[in-house]
């Protein structure tokens, strides 16, 4: 039987979300979960997707890809969740392609048609509105939906010992936090003796930070344009910080580091910064990248001669099943305060959340049912 939905609706590229009643979400089917959305965070990639991504021939769609929620129903062939089961959306992968098979689902070879998408991979829709189709398949979730169906296998169980006090915080992991924490934790793994520059601190590189201060990295360096942000990074673990409009941040960031830092990791995607930091890496140095705009180019003499590395990563290069849970203990021993990233807002409000976002009053928002 189809489930009533509300969710915030976008129906024109660069649009405004319109909260809309009434969407009809079909049952389950083979693999897929019902779930109620008890909150979502909002991320850039949801901005990303308004701006660029939704095109004007595209369906009214549903965005959102951190949510966290209650499963209200299993569809056949699902044996790892019941009904009333507290679990958390992470990405999409298909789970059958080499990649996947490996224990790599972050670099599934179908990630981009999975995850930014409307419908399901046989062309059906998951939601329909007065008759027309609906798109509610964006990282597999939709989470700016009261509901949402979603695979099995792109959900996780929220461990017994949170507390629903708690459950707002849970969201931000399935992307996000994961992607920052992930870059520190899973691939640059950087240790006491080392050094990392975590460019940008917006929520992806203060959970990057967190991570290198819970891995009790020696030097950690900060680097932004805004100097509250900064502050911030200091009260999370930063040893050092740098203000991104300095004309001597490589300097800066050598003499902090004794010559160079071990590790960078880059949030911006922005070409001079990537070129900053490659300088500011030691001699066999590693930079891991996330984001980077079309046609930009790297000098790659420097990276060769000195030994350095370049990586991109992708959502931390997480098996979020794995994961995720990894870093809800590290929050639980206190050395990974989510909650400072973190600020609420009604589900309604997900116009202000944009905007609090968009103008840095807000790290990481939340909106909640």
């Amino acid at each position: 039987m189809p489930t009533s939905v509300s969710a915030h609706v976008l129906r024109e590229p660069q649009g405004t979300f319109e909260l809309v009643d009434g969407i009809e979400l079909g049952d389950p089917q083979p693999g897929e979960v019902l779930v109620r959305f008890t909150s979502t965070g909002l991320c850039h990639t949801d901005l990303f997707a308004r701006d660029v991504f939704h095109q004007p021939d595209f369906p009214p769609a549903i965005y959102g890809h951190e949510g966290t929620g209650v499963v209200e129903g299993v569809g056949p062939g699902v044996t790892d969740f019941a009904e009333g089961d507290r679990v958390m959306a992470s990405f999409a992968s298909c789970g059958g392609c080499r990649t996947c098979l490996t224990g790599r689902p972050f670099n599934c070879e179908q990630f981009n048609d999975i995850n930014f998408a409307l419908a399901r991979d046989d062309g059906s829709f998951k939601a329909t509105l007065e008759g027309d189709p609906v798109g509610s398949s964006f990282f597999g979730q939709s989470s700016f939906g009261s509901h949402g169906l979603v695979a099995a296998r792109d959900l996780t169980k929220v461990p017994d010992w949170v507390t629903p006090e708690d459950e707002h915080l849970l969201g931000p992991l399935g992307c996000g936090v994961q992607t920052g924490a992930g870059a520190v934790l899973n691939v640059l793994r950087p240790g006491p003796l080392d050094s990392i520059v975590v460019s940008g601190t917006g929520a992806v590189g203060l959970s990057a930070l967190m991570a290198a201060a819970a891995s009790n990295v020696s030097t950690i360096i900060a680097v932004d344009i805004v100097e509250e942000r900064l502050a911030l990074a200091r009260e999370l673990g930063a040893t050092h910080t740098v203000n991104g409009n300095d004309e001597d941040q490589v300097e800066q960031i050598q003499e902090a580091t004794g010559g160079g830092a071990s590790h960078a990791f880059d949030t911006t995607g922005v070409a001079p910064v990537l070129a900053r930091l490659v300088d500011a890496l030691a001699w066999g140095g590693r930079l891991g990248i996330v984001g980077a705009a079309p046609g930009m180019t790297l000098d790659l003499l420097p990276v060769m001669q000195l030994g350095r590395q370049v990586q991109g990563i992708v959502e931390g290069n997480s098996v979020p099943r794995v994961f995720i849970p990894q870093l809800l203990e590290l929050r639980r021993s206190g050395r990974f305060p989510l909650e400072k990233l973190v600020r609420t807002y009604p589900f309604a409000e997900l116009e202000t959340a944009i905007s609090d976002t968009t103008s840095g009053k807000t790290v990481k928002a939340v909106l909640v049912h």
